[in-house]
């Protein structure tokens, strides 16, 4: 068996096509790099029409940077031939079965790199180890995502939960819709505003959903939310995400805290968030320094026992019960007289419905929230994101359980694994 033969079957090659020449070349930097060379038989059936003339008009030369045989830079070369097609007389490229049409990489090398940023390897990363410029991994990435996102089947949404997150700290916000019965990103936007929800609904209309079969819409209390949904989703069940809720609550129990902290300095000094966290995540130390405190100070002692009863409002079942329960604690908050609660309870009574309608739906952005810590943690290991088209991918890659549908050529050649996020 000659080298050829080796590489060929290395390569997975298959009639017409042939390894003609092996050589190696030195580069721009010294080194040296593997250059395969491929032909293919002429004699070809396909390359024939029905009286044994050639088909073949001409050739395009081509080459395609090819995973490394060993410690050298591997490439493809082939003069692809041009032929004339049988039925309508046009000329057309004959596709590689090495190669997707238009790439500079073969299928193998943009498999393996898709592995490696399955396996939570940052794009920059992967490029820096197969010894290729970043852009060009990720024009590879953007190309198998959206290959599989048009595969997917939106039809049937049911239920959403829309949230926002950002491509940098503070920076560049994505809209982020989720299809809660099956917990995958359905689409996601640039921006925050209520055009992204238009633009999520006009999405769902192109994939064929009913809007109108859309029976509920889980968000926080962002305005243009608000406004975006009850225009584009008028037939969905509007509820406020409870942790956004409580993450109102808290920011109303710390104000309290910090009127207090001008002239309680000593006392309050690095108590920040006991009085935020749940019991069980203190120590026995904090626990008895936040029940000396809530002693101590009747204003902070009122706010936090308005926290931990608001608490009991999200196990009710029945709606009525529960309303009858937010409004005396709306009464008692507003009693109080502590501004911060006052404030809360304004925004509980002026968000009522959404809130309410918790109770009978039990819905929330917890699913939401747990693909944005995934997305969060991508974002660290690649130390943000500064083209959105690339956050964006990365989000479908994240959280759309995408299934990446491979050509036979690459089972054939049994190198790498199918497989899917």
């Amino acid at each position: 068996m000659n080298s050829e033969e080796i590489f060929r079957m290395a390569l997975g090659l298959e009639a017409p096509w042939e390894v003609t020449k092996i050589s190696f070349e030195i580069n721009s930097t010294g080194s040296k790099d593997l250059h395969i060379y491929l032909g293919y038989n002429k004699n070809f059936v396909k390359f024939k029409d029905e009286n044994g003339k050639s088909l073949i008009y001409d050739h395009n030369e081509r080459m395609w940077r090819h995973l490394n045989f060993f410690q050298y830079n591997c490439y493809l070369h082939c003069d692809v031939p041009r032929v004339k097609d049988k039925e309508s007389g046009n000329i057309l490229q004959v596709e590689v079965p090495w190669a997707r049409p238009g790439s500079g990489f073969t299928l193998l090398f943009e498999a393996f790199s898709m592995l490696l940023i399955e396996c939570e390897m940052p794009v920059n990363s992967v490029g820096k180890i197969l010894g290729e410029y970043a852009q060009r991994i990720w024009t590879i990435f953007h190309y198998w995502i959206s290959m599989a996102y048009q595969e997917v089947d939106h039809t049937n949404i049911t239920s959403m939960a829309i949230d926002e997150t950002s491509s940098k700290r503070g920076h560049n916000y994505v809209t982020i819709a989720v299809d809660m019965a099956e917990s995958r990103v359905i689409h996601a936007v640039a921006g925050k505003g209520s055009d992204t929800i238009t633009e999520i609904a006009s999405y769902l209309k192109s994939k064929g959903c009913a809007i109108n079969k859309v029976d509920s819409v889980c968000i926080d209390l962002s305005p243009s939310f608000i406004s975006g949904v009850s225009k584009e989703f008028e037939d969905a069940t509007l509820v406020f995400d409870r942790f956004h809720v409580k993450q109102l609550l808290n920011k109303a129990m710390d104000e309290v805290r910090r009127i207090d902290y001008m002239t309680h300095k000593e006392e309050l000094k690095g108590c920040k968030y006991i009085f935020l966290k749940n019991d069980k995540r203190l120590s026995k130390h904090q626990r008895y320094m936040k029940n000396e405190l809530i002693t101590l100070l009747p204003n902070i002692g009122e706010a936090y026992r308005l926290k931990e009863l608001f608490d009991s409002f999200w196990d009710f079942k029945d709606q009525q019960e529960a309303k009858g329960f937010l409004w005396y604690w709306c009464d008692m908050a507003r009693e109080s007289k502590l501004q911060p609660m006052v404030k809360f309870a304004n925004t509980v009574t002026s968000h009522w419905t959404g809130i309410t309608n918790y109770t009978e739906l039990k819905i929330s952005n917890g699913i939401i929230e747990g693909i944005n810590s995934k997305i969060q943690l991508a974002k660290r290991r690649a130390r943000g994101y500064r083209n959105m088209t690339n956050f964006i991918n990365m989000i479908y890659f994240i959280g759309s359980k995408l299934k990446f549908k491979y050509p036979d050529y690459l089972l054939s050649v049994k190198q790498l694994p199918s497989f899917s996020t």
